[in-house]
Order: structure tokens, then sequence, then C-alpha cells
């Protein structure tokens, strides 16, 4: 096993994060990027970043919910007409650089997947390390180039994995995607304002149009004059995640040209019409809140059964980060939500979820389902079994952490406890979404990467 590859083997090494940039003809800019990021936290919730630039680069980073930590005060300093935005579940960003370019800071979210011999390459170059971070290196890559569009075309060049990431500037901002389009990038506009998010929900709030995505190895850079492409590098061939639809993105987004909420009701849809040529017999259906909301609504509406909350998540509850230990997350899922009982008695329910990975919360679910007097659980999952760890995002699963890897369906439907378990087929998934499989990325599911 080289070095480059343990983080297939390792959990938790990398999770998802959130960028947003933005210009305007007007400033301060940075009440609009705090809204950006805010309506990106479901993305990281550990830490988030602001920077802006006025006569140098402006940066304010923090531990804990984008709502919770920057005061008044600290928005009113981060004063400038451009900026950007970042949230995550792992490191602090923006992170600033100092260079022959001049001054700059990055924030990205994706996987550096040869983190370890781009950093060889770069202590062998004479390069010091203040950090581990993926920041870092793309920060130093970066100013290998010439100019900006230079570094970035290096950043290309170089890097094995995924990445979106912003780059503000002294003149405006730089946005880049991974040459297969890994993590999504979207554009959006407003008489002269311009901006760029990981997602569209991002732009409602601003009151800002959706221009289109960002292609596959595209840089554009934004400023008073709007949208321009600066490089396009080689696109093999598009590998947008799949999860976003099944798991990651919000349900009032736009991915790919996909609203969110279509694939979700789509998923269930499936699940439905699997079930009614299999007669069976239920009297609700339910979500775990919040990822398994969209399924069973899609499942409600080809099925005819009432759509019926099962779980009261308590929005009192949430703590100012998500927990990276499992056993912490899943004392946290206990705390969120809690059964309402009266009605779930005496009923056959059908429990729709995005996904299964260890099995321990969905089988907690159907523990406390049980013991709030159901009659019967059978559960449904938006996605395939998931059969390998992600190279490309979201935190990292080792193979010995996939449930699927070590029990049929059958037995894992034993383990949880539940009256019966399907999953969606990789076909009816790849369908529910929208587009073919040759532009997706699937590799959680076949454990075939790129």
């Amino acid at each position: 096993m080289t070095a480059d590859n343990c983080f297939l083997h390792s959990a938790g090494t990398i999770d998802n994060c959130g960028v947003f940039g933005l210009w305007a003809s007007r400033g301060p800019v940075a009440e609009q990027i705090y809204y950006g990021i805010f309506k990106l936290q479901h993305r990281g919730q550990r830490f988030c970043g602001l920077a802006t630039w006025d006569d140098g680069i402006r940066l304010v980073t923090h531990a804990g919910f984008v709502r919770h930590c920057f005061t008044r005060e600290e928005l009113q300093g981060l004063s400038g007409n451009w900026g950007i935005g970042h949230v995550s579940l792992k490191e602090r960003q923006p992170m600033v650089f100092y260079s022959h370019l001049g001054s700059y800071a990055l924030a990205f979210s994706g996987n550096v997947a040869n983190r370890e011999s781009l950093r060889r390459k770069l202590f062998r170059s004479g390069h010091a390390f203040s950090s581990e971070t993926d920041t870092e290196i793309l920060g130093r890559l970066l100013a290998q180039g010439k100019t900006i569009p230079g570094g970035l075309e290096r950043i290309y060049q170089q890097v094995k994995g995924s990445f979106s990431l912003v780059v503000l500037t002294s003149q405006g901002i730089y946005a880049a995607r991974d040459s297969h389009g890994f993590k999504p990038l979207i554009l959006g506009h407003s008489g002269k304002t311009v901006a760029v998010a990981s997602e569209s929900r991002s732009f409602d709030l601003l009151g800002l149009k959706v221009v289109r995505d960002v292609k596959p190895g595209e840089t554009v850079y934004l400023n008073g004059d709007g949208f321009k492409t600066v490089l396009q590098v080689p696109a093999p061939r598009p590998a947008f995640c799949a999860f976003e639809w099944g798991y990651i993105a919000s349900v009032d987004s736009v991915i790919d040209g996909i609203p969110v909420i279509r694939a979700r009701q789509n998923f269930g849809i499936k699940l439905a019409q699997r079930d009614a040529a299999e007669k069976l017999k239920a009297d609700i259906v339910s979500p775990v809140p919040f990822s398994g909301i969209g399924c069973a609504l899609g499942y409600h509406h080809q099925s005819g059964l009432p759509y019926q909350e099962s779980f009261l998540i308590d929005r009192f509850a949430s703590r100012s980060y998500t927990p990276l230990m499992q056993e912490e997350r899943e004392k946290e899922a206990r705390i969120k939500l809690s059964v309402i009982r009266d009605n779930v008695q005496g009923q056959r329910i059908v429990l729709c979820d995005d996904s299964i990975v260890r099995g321990t919360q969905i089988r907690n679910k159907v523990l406390e389902l049980k013991r709030a007097g159901a009659k019967a659980v059978h559960v449904r999952i938006a996605c395939p079994p998931l059969i390998a760890p992600c190279r490309y995002g979201i935190s990292t699963r080792s193979y010995d952490e996939l449930v699927a890897l070590k029990y049929s369906i059958e037995g894992i439907c034993r383990l949880i406890g539940a009256d019966s378990l399907k999953y969606n087929s990789l076909e009816d998934f790849v369908q529910a979404i929208g587009l073919p499989p040759d532009r997706l990325c699937l590799s959680c599911w076949t454990g075939r990467y790129l």
C-alpha cells in the first residue's frame, strides 16, 4: 500500500466543504458572503471563514456555525467589493498566501488524493509548511505559476483527486473546477453582482439568478466585467458525484442542471414501484430527517400511503459543530431525534433514509420505533449498498466500516432489526437522478475509480 493510497483504508480524512465568492459594484460585500456561506452550512459545520479585498486581504475565520460566530463588528471590518467564504468540517479556510504573484486567499472543497507525494516534491524544492492541510499544498502549487491562471494550470496538471476552489486576488476572484467536475460549482448574477457557489441555494437568499455550472476543467474569472473563462483544460469525461443528489446537497439546490428534490423524490418512487409489485402491506411512510424526506415524499406520492412524521428534530439540541468520532455522532443523533409516539403506535411503517454505512444509526432508529409501539418497520434506502470508500470528497470511510461488505442484504436486515430492507438498485438510482451513468461518479457503489 503506497502512501498516496492510504486514505482508502483510513476513516475521517476528508470532509465536505462549501465555497462561495462574490463581486459587487458597490461594497461592502461581507454580509452577502456571510449569508452565502450560511446557506452552505449543511456542507460543513465545524469551521467557517470570510475573506475580502480592500487594499489587502481582510480575513476572519471561526470554529462553529456561521450565524453563531461572526459578530456585527467583524462583518463591518471586512470592507471591500469582492470576497470569498468557506464552511468546513475539517479545517479553517480561506487561507492567505504571499508570493511573487502578490497576496491571495484560497478556499476549496474536495480531496487532494496525492497529497503526500506533492508535499514531498515541494519539500525537495525548498518549501516549508505551517500545516498539513490540502489547502496549503494548493496555495503553494498556485504560487509556482507566472500568473494566477498559470498557477491554476499547474494545479490541474499535478493534483489527483477532486476540487472546486475560489481564489481571492487584488483584482477579482478565480473559480476553478477539477477536470472531472466531481464537486459542484455554479455561477449566479444580478445586475453588476456576480457570484460563484458550491450550491445554487446560496443565490436564492441574495436575489441572484443561476447563470450556469462551471464546466469540468474550467476556470472562470469574476470581476466588474462579469464572468470570463480564462482557462479550460482537457476534460476526459464528467464524473459528477452522484452522492450530491443522494445525500450531500440541500433539497432546494440544483446540481448540474438536476433539481435535488426531483432526484430524491424519484428515489422514493422507484422504491414504491418495487414494493407495489411485491404487494408490501404498510400503513404509513416516514423519513429519517432530514436526508430521508425527499425519498419518503416520492414514496408517498407513488404508493398513496399517508406521509407521517415519526421523528421530531430538536432544534435546540444542535452543537456548534458536527462531532468527528462515530460514537459522538451516534449520541448526537439520539439527542436530536425523538419519536412521535402517537404517530407510530400500532403502525406498519415504511422508513426512508438516504444510505447505510455502518448500520448502527438506522438500527437505533428501528429499535426506537418498535419500542414506541410500531407494529412493523420496513426500511427503504435511496442509495444502493455502499461497497467502497470515496476518494473525492465526503468523509472517507474505510472498507472495514462498510456493512454492505460484511453482510448480505438479508443479514443487514437482521442486524438492524427491520421487518424488511430494500435498497434502490444502481440502475434505478441512476435513472432517478436523470443523467447517463457515464456522466456520474459511482465509485462508492461499484468500487471502480477513475
